[in-house]
């Protein structure tokens, strides 16, 4: 092989996790050379306003993915949680390095906790999963539309432009910008995204060699995980966007010495009026179609069919 070329988001949580992928695969794979290639996206170009109003799924990858197809990049490095659940034609998912920790953590003003926010306080955040599961806790607080970098959306924390907001745990660990006052939502409370803390690789699905090299790096706890939650995203919603958290997770990692998986998952309308809930758990090795089934019957029980269908009436 050649240079590597390996396509990255311009933000600094996408050049810094697109170089540590670059670094995984030159230690995987001996004198492998990469070039990591800056590519902007409709999500980097629409800063304003929700995401969901500038055409929502897909916004910060259909660029890196056409790149792939026309041969200026081999590989693109996505945050797994913003991929569409259907694959691009000619493309393929062919590594999920180790996942980042899933959770998501609460940013206050002045270190507040939720529970300490006052009436109507206004939160910052684009996320409808959030949000709702936010309103569920707290339907007297005011939500706003937070966008920007990682940096940006801290400043506006510290300066009071708003109460608190929340990011990915994953993204504040890698870049280091992890505040010492952030709080690690518990994860049976605030259910991550899709792919929360997995990285995604792709390149052409004819091109052998990239997926060689990438496949040196691939975790196969991890590629199982994001398989489950995308199709329970599939079975739910398809494409559509909806406030949907789903989590896949080892027991050992919160219960060591525990064996099996714990699966979560939710759909709610936007203002956390109502909300489907559901956590099982598997003794199987990885997740499987068994348990996939049990976690969107216990779904459907709880409401799923009805939100998703005045979800669909909100549209």
């Amino acid at each position: 092989m050649a240079i590597l070329r390996i396509g990255t988001r311009g933000s600094l949580l996408a050049k810094t996790q697109t170089q540590m992928v670059a670094d995984a695969l030159a230690r995987a794979n001996p004198g492998l050379q990469t070039e990591l290639i800056t590519i902007t996206t409709s999500g980097d170009r629409h800063r304003e306003g929700p995401l969901q109003n500038a055409g929502g799924k897909g916004l910060f990858v259909k660029e890196l993915q056409q790149a792939l197809m026309e041969k200026r990049i081999d590989l693109a490095v996505h945050s797994a949680k913003d991929l569409p659940v259907g694959q691009a034609d000619g493309l393929k998912l062919v590594a999920t390095p180790l996942r980042a920790d899933p959770h998501d953590v609460w940013i206050g003003f002045n270190g507040m906790a939720i529970a300490e926010l006052p009436h109507s306080a206004v939160v910052g955040t684009t996320s409808l999963r959030r949000a709702a599961q936010l309103r569920a806790k707290r339907p007297d607080l005011r939500i706003e539309p937070l966008r920007g970098n990682i940096d940006t959306r801290l400043d506006k924390v510290n300066r009071g432009v708003v109460a608190g907001t929340f990011l990915a745990k994953a993204g504040l660990d890698r870049t280091g910008l992890l505040p010492k006052t952030a709080v690690a939502l518990p994860l049976d409370e605030f259910i991550p995204a899709v792919g929360q803390g997995t990285l995604a690789l792709e390149c052409r699905d004819d091109d052998r060699t990239t997926q060689l090299a990438a496949e040196a790096i691939h975790d196969g706890h991890t590629g199982a995980a994001l398989e489950f939650e995308r199709k329970v995203v599939e079975s739910l919603a398809g494409d559509c966007l909806a406030p949907i958290g789903v989590l896949a997770r080892p027991r050992h990692l919160d219960h060591p010495g525990s064996k099996g998986w714990i699966f979560r998952a939710l759909i709610a309308l936007p203002d956390g009026s109502e909300m489907a809930r559901a956590a099982i758990m598997g003794e199987e090795a990885l997740p499987d179609a068994a348990s996939l089934k049990l976690l969107l019957e216990t779904l459907q029980r709880r409401g799923a069919a009805e939100i998703m269908d005045k979800l669909r009436l909100l549209r």
